[in-house]
């Protein structure tokens, strides 16, 4: 018993691994069945629940009655395990043998911290640390408890105790363990100085700190003052403490990589990768020691690209599968430790396939994880959610049964997203507890609160879950950057490009195919529903939600910003000529072709039901004049609410509007008013469908739809919830079933809660007056005008381009291209000034600054031409809009004579 006493004592000073070796070792030698809680103790804290579980399994097996401090033990396990209700059993009747037990008066302590009784808690700890003094955990523990109960007094008490220990003790310790309780008792001064406001205190103790502690051990507090920031919903002085510890660390690790999670949090995508990719080249200028941790970041950048990114999260997670398989085992990396960074580059790469919609690889890439590690959580959520998205709902939930053994915050999470609520409100308020737990997120977990939401919701609790909804979203807001105003302006700009007059004067504009199939609509309105009837039939392909129609914008955008137009979206689509719309249609339908061609090589049309085309109308007309487009409308308070309710991927893009009821309604006025100026400038050409209409009349409303289309009668696009097809949006669940009325006149429910929905919705709608935007008479002056300069037709390329200045003075490209005419024709002087000029607000074209010197240097400006030399090696770095929109006018060749 006297070893098992000092195998305890690791325990308490949190020495797993050495634990874990060492309960093994007495096994193996004794046989002795008493320390089997302590080695599956040891598993568990390890993370390896697997092995934790099969040790006991040995427990129940064994013939020998386990003792009282055993039997306590066990109920640590049972505690890391989330068997709470078998750990409670076994330690109260431990207690009922020996009511002075210190351990299991904290461990029941934990138990009742997790039912949500506090006080109880708080007694149960307060009883165990007058019996244990030394047992520093749970002074601990009991700083934290009086920290939720917000007595900052009563914790700062609990505190000084636990400090008054560990500096009795310290010599005592080992001097990891030492250094380890240390920096915990640290945190938790942090924490109480957060708590009470008293950040300059702190600040100032952090500072003192940074003179006497080594860099991890202090960067280590910084992070931990970040999270503390953070976790009050004060984010930019949680990235200011991270600027400013690397100020004094600017190539620590941890540092960069919080900053880039705070980023990523925020909606900051590609900062977040930048400071990723800053991680990993400092990582790899340090030692050996760092290839675990370029790992780990390798990891994290594929995860911050997969949803925008999909190739440079491909390659992220094959860098990481690279490194992770070239781990030896070492002191710094042992076999656990390579085991689980393995696990994760592996799981990185099952996500990319999963998001690329490569489904079948996928699956086997989950698949041998899972057979690897069973409860390898981010397997197990990215399988789940992959089986939901392939309509495999029952695997689905018992993937997420399995999550719930080992978080049951993430699995109970899970299982609402699949309609599988929890049957009693004490599981509901478990994890509202764990909702309301502060992380770098905020003091909330506002997806976690959205799902309690439709958890009371489908109790009949309208009142508590409108209020989870209203809370949630609050706090998604204030991270939020949308711009209800500038949302507002931009549509108005797109009615004023998209006129009547464009189409008039570019009748010859993209091709004609009905191959594309555009449903849209506001988000929530029934487009996955639609569109899923639609994929039922044989020569109708459904692609989802795809990124077609905003890529080619953002083309344009691109296009614009290289040459320095000063123009961007919707503006520019004046200038589009025959050949560029045609181009960028084509290439369009060969993206369309290519995603039908492995599902249903035999379909004449592909479905788009990207909801937010409706603003992409005009383009969409402009590009495919013949294209089939279908609007669905829905009642737009069951629209606001079904969005009020959701947590959407996209909410720092264009799904921003739904976490404030005043922007959904702006969002639903704008939208009508899209649609009122598409049907009056295309009239009889969009087809309208409502949602009401479809979950009344399926058949109706389907012959509707495929008759507009132009395809025969299917009767099997009725039985749209049995296609076995990907659906990847919010509605994954709903189109797996069959029609259901319970969604018509949702609103109802919360009809006292629509004031600020009706006012938004209900406001005039004045966007600020246009009054800067260019009409070109015709497309192409630029195109058109180096097409003539190839030719050698200086005049003729001269006039195009003055004819696009006349209109756009400032055109960066045209003033380029008339300066270089001038060079070649020998009006030196002015031509320095036309490039000049076009240098400064295209800044970074390479070709143009080298044309530029060569000027400088004919007329005997030498020192202008070292100058601009000297500035060239900044400039190149700049090429962000170079790649592939060369104007390919070939560096100039002049000699004095010119």
């Amino acid at each position: 018993m006297a070893y098992l006493n000092i195998l305890r004592q690791l325990a308490d000073q949190q020495q797993y691994e050495l634990l874990q070796a060492n309960a093994q070792g007495y096994l193996d030698e004794t046989g002795d069945h008493q320390v089997l809680p302590l080695l599956a103790l040891a598993h568990a804290h390890m993370g390896a629940r697997s092995e934790a579980e099969a040790v006991l399994d040995r427990v129940q097996a064994a013939r020998e009655p386990l003792a009282l401090d055993a039997r306590v033990d066990l109920a640590g396990v049972y505690c890391l395990l989330g068997r709470i209700d078998e750990a409670e059993a076994v330690l109260e009747h431990a207690l009922a043998s020996e009511p002075g037990h210190a351990l299991a008066l904290a461990r029941l302590a934990w138990c009742r911290l997790q039912q949500g009784q506090l006080a109880q808690a708080c007694t149960l700890y307060q009883r165990s640390a007058a019996i244990a003094p030394q047992r520093l955990l749970v002074w601990m523990a009991l700083t934290r408890l009086q920290l939720q109960a917000c007595d900052y007094l009563a914790a700062q008490q609990a505190l000084d105790s636990a400090i008054s220990r560990i500096e009795a003790t310290i010599t005592e310790l080992p001097e990891g363990v030492a250094r380890e309780f240390t920096a915990q008792l640290r945190g938790l001064q942090l924490e109480i100085w957060v708590a009470t406001d008293a950040l300059a205190q702190a600040e100032q103790w952090l500072d003192a700190r940074r003179e006497t502690l080594p860099e991890d051990e202090w960067c280590g507090l910084v992070l931990g003052y970040s999270t503390l920031l953070a976790g009050k919903e004060r984010h930019a002085e949680s990235e200011e403490a991270l600027g400013n510890g690397l100020k004094y660390y600017p190539h620590n690790l941890a540092l960069i990589s919080q900053l880039a999670e705070l980023a990523q949090l925020q909606g900051r995508t590609m900062q977040a990768v930048q400071l990723l990719r800053r991680s990993i080249r400092l990582a790899k200028t340090q030692d050996d020691t760092q290839q675990s941790k370029q790992i780990g970041l390798w990891v994290r950048l594929s995860s911050a690209c997969l949803q925008q990114l999909d190739q440079q999260a491909r390659h992220a997670a094959d860098k990481a599968i690279e490194l992770a398989d070239a781990l030896q085992e070492s002191e710094t990396t042992p076999e656990a430790m390579i085991r689980q960074l393995r696990l994760q580059a592996r799981n990185a790469l099952a996500q990319v396939e999963s998001q690329t919609q490569n489904f079948d690889v996928a699956d086997v890439l989950f698949r041998a994880l899972l057979d690897e590690a069973p409860y390898f959580l981010p397997a197990l959520q990215g399988l789940g959610q992959q089986q939901m998205q392939r309509g495999n709902i029952d695997e689905a939930v018992e993937l997420f049964e399995r999550i719930k053994q080992i978080d049951p915050a993430k699995g109970y999470s899970s299982l609402i997203n699949a309609r599988r609520f929890p049957d009693d409100e004490a599981t509901l308020e478990k994890i509202e507890r764990a909702a309301r737990q502060p992380s770098l997120e905020g003091e909330v977990r506002s997806g976690l609160l959205l799902q309690l939401a439709a958890a009371w919701e489908k109790r009949q609790d309208y009142d508590t879950a409108f209020a989870l909804a209203r809370e949630a979203n609050n706090a998604s807001k204030k991270r939020l950057s949308y711009d209800a105003k500038a949302h507002r302006n931009q549509c108005a700009r797109i009615r004023h490009a998209f006129c009547k007059a464009l189409y008039q004067h570019r009748p010859e504009r993209g091709v004609d195919s009905t191959l594309p199939v555009f449903v849209l609509g506001m988000p929530r309105s029934g487009t996955t529903l639609v569109e899923q009837i639609l994929a039922g039939h044989s020569r109708i392909f459904g692609a989802g939600e795809l990124g077609v129609i905003p890529s080619r914008i953002q083309g344009l955008n691109r296009w614009e910003r290289h040459v320095g137009s000063g123009r961007s979206y919707p503006d520019c689509v004046d200038d589009l000529t025959p050949y560029v719309s045609a181009g960028i249609a084509n290439g369009i339908l060969d993206e369309l072709r290519e995603l039908a061609a492995t599902d249903k090589p035999e379909a004449c049309h592909v479905v788009d039901k990207l909801p937010h085309n409706f603003e992409n109308i005009g383009l969409i007309k402009f590009l495919f004049p013949h294209a089939r487009i279908i609007s669905v409308r829905r009642d737009p308070r069951d629209i606001a609410i079904s969005n009020y309710f959701t947590d959407y991927q996209a909410k720092h893009g264009g799904m921003g509007f739904a976490y404030d009821l005043t922007w959904i309604g702006e969002q639903l006025a704008d939208h009508n008013m899209m649609m009122h100026h598409w049907q009056q400038l295309f009239p009889g050409e969009i087809l309208e469908i409502n949602y009401e209409d479809v979950v009344e009349d399926l058949e109706g409303s389907a012959r509707k739809m495929l008759d507009y289309i132009g395809v025969d009668w299917e009767p099997q696009v009725l039985a749209f919830n049995e296609l076995d097809r990907p659906v990847k949006t919010a509605s994954v669940w709903q189109v797996r079933q069959p029609v259901y009325n319970t969604s018509k006149a949702k609103w109802l429910r919360y009809k006292n809660q629509l004031t600020l929905l009706i006012a938004g919705t209900n406001a005039k709608i004045c966007p600020e007056p246009i009054d800067d935007m260019i009409s070109l008479p015709e497309p192409g002056f630029l195109t058109d005008g180096v097409a003539l300069f190839r030719q050698g037709d200086l005049d003729g390329a001269e006039l195009s381009f003055k004819k696009m200045l006349h209109h756009n003075p400032d055109h960066a490209a045209c003033r380029y291209m008339v300066g270089l005419i001038y060079l070649q024709k020998g009006h030196l002087q002015d031509g320095i000034e036309f490039i000049e000029t076009a240098l400064e607000k295209a800044p970074w074209q390479k070709e143009w600054r080298e044309n530029l010197i060569k000027a400088y240097e004919l007329v005997g400006e030498p020192d202008k031409a070292a100058a601009m030399q000297a500035s060239r090696a900044h400039q190149q770095a700049d090429t962000r809009w170079t790649d592939n929109m060369d104007l390919d006018t070939q560096p100039m060749t002049l000699s004095q004579s010119d």
